[in-house]
């Protein structure tokens, strides 16, 4: 693997030292992996700012003028606005950084309530400076989380039984392609979730990410299986055993908030 001379602390460094002396931008912390202590070699730089609302656009050129002291920039991508989380963001590619060492950059009013900070969903943030308490993670509400849960699930197992007859025609049709997409989508993404929320039910919604750490290794070995196919027959056969799975978890999970809402 190719060795590259910036550093994720060299990078942070600069950016506190270019951000810090602004009264008007509150806090800068580091999520992603980070905030769950799982960095490694491999890991992008997750970058969080809280600013005063009327000074949010003046935080990315102060953000490029630092970068531009330490490497220059092979790729910037901005999330167009308006963006589905509220927030301004930006990903940087730095040449000295390589390729894996990408700045995840997101710039947050301080107004916004969502701030990617509930230590359930988001871990422990790497607080690298707060003036006013703007990185103090709110609360999870249980009794929220196990309302929408119940929801969820009643709407997940509906369309489960409703839509896999869209997976079993592009059997008949002989669409291998087809029927792979509605597969993932239709078979496997809701197994995940109830898997989710078996295991990890704050981060129901987290997808196909992270499976390695969020589910017990026998399931997430277990999920592999399910993913990789050979062929068309192969796929009807995996469809089969994914279907049965989530059935099961399903009707467990559905009799466990039952249990729960009758107590």
């Amino acid at each position: 693997m190719h060795t590259y001379p910036l550093t994720r602390q060299q990078i942070v460094a600069a950016l506190i030292q270019a951000l810090e002396p602004n009264e008007w931008i509150h806090a800068l912390w580091e999520g992603g992996s980070t905030a769950f202590g799982r960095s490694d070699q491999w890991s992008d730089l997750d970058l969080q700012v809280d600013v005063e609302d009327e000074r949010a656009g003046e935080v990315i050129p102060q953000v490029e003028a630092a970068l531009a002291q330490l490497s220059p920039v092979e790729l910037r991508y901005e999330i167009p606005q308006p963006a589905w989380h509220g927030h301004q963001q930006v990903f940087y590619r730095l040449r000295d950084a390589g390729p894996f060492l990408m700045l995840d950059l997101v710039v947050m009013k301080h107004s916004s309530s969502n701030k990617y900070l509930e230590r359930e969903l988001h871990g422990d943030a790497r607080v690298y400076f707060d003036r006013c308490g703007a990185t103090q993670p709110p609360p999870l509400d249980p009794a929220a989380l196990q309302v929408r849960l119940q929801a969820r699930l009643v709407e997940l197992r509906l369309r489960f039984e409703m839509f896999q007859n869209l997976v079993v025609k592009e059997f008949y049709r002989k669409h291998p392609l087809d029927a792979l997409a509605s597969y993932h989508s239709l078979t496997l993404r809701p197994l995940v979730e109830v898997l989710r929320m078996q295991h990890q039910p704050a981060r129901h919604e987290f997808g196909a990410r992270y499976l390695y750490v969020d589910l017990p290794a026998e399931d997430a070995r277990r999920l592999e299986a399910l993913y990789f196919v050979v062929d068309l027959e192969d796929l009807q056969h995996k469809h089969a055993k994914a279907a049965v799975w989530f059935q099961q978890v399903s009707a467990a999970l559905a009799d466990n908030y039952k249990t729960n809402h009758s107590d």
